[in-house]
């Protein structure tokens, strides 16, 4: 798994999918000030980094689930990740809306779901795990039996780990925080003197910057 995890970050870091800027933050939706942006979107465009994703997402819920009977995507950045492995494994795909439509059938759960499926979740980004949580608490809410969930990358926040202990859910990351910053200073990426800075900002990212 260690071989994974440095592979997806230096893939993540050659195609620009990940940023580091601790001299330059940027600004996250919730308003957090953050030395890195993570866009797991644009591995879509690339080919070769969509396919290798794709291939180590199946890799590991064969090996760790091989009782699937779906695979399921967080919408709206994991739904194409999903239906990849879901095509490649030769399963059902459903995918989990942030919130239910306004019309027509109100689906919050959109594709042929049924209760007592075994399922996997695929996530393109955890940080604190909210809205990730929000998706397997909507299929288990239905009946379904959610056997974990694998994501492209995660922050490793204390936060995330506390909030997936207490759901009882597993989360596997095909690459992480820790894996990224060590292979960016090897690679050059980023300056040993900034290291500090991206220390303290996964300590608490709600608060750096401030």
């Amino acid at each position: 798994m260690e071989k994974i995890q440095v592979d997806v970050a230096n893939l993540l870091l050659q195609i620009n999918t990940i940023k580091v800027q601790p001299s330059n933050p940027f600004t996250w939706a919730s308003g957090w000030k953050a030395p890195i942006y993570c866009d797991n979107r644009k591995i879509l465009s690339f080919p070769e980094a969509r396919t290798f994703i794709r291939d180590k997402f199946v890799e590991i819920i064969s090996a760790k689930y091989p009782e699937v009977e779906v695979i399921a995507g967080v919408a709206t950045g994991a739904i194409a990740h999903g239906v990849l492995v879901a095509e490649k494994m030769g399963l059902p795909f459903v995918y989990v809306r942030s919130a239910p439509k306004d019309h027509g059938l109100e689906n919050l759960i959109e594709g042929d779901f049924r209760p007592g499926q075994k399922v996997v979740i695929i996530e393109d980004l955890v940080s604190t795990g909210t809205s990730s949580l929000k998706a397997a608490q909507a299929l288990s809410g239905f009946g379904g039996e959610v056997l974990g969930m694998v994501a492209i990358f995660s922050y490793g926040f204390s936060q995330a780990t506390q909030n997936f202990a207490k759901a009882g859910i597993e989360l596997t990351s095909l690459s992480h925080y820790e894996v990224l910053i060590k292979n960016a200073i090897a690679n050059g990426e980023i300056r040993e003197a900034d290291l500090q800075k991206l220390l303290q900002w996964r300590e608490d990212p709600a608060n750096w910057g401030k």
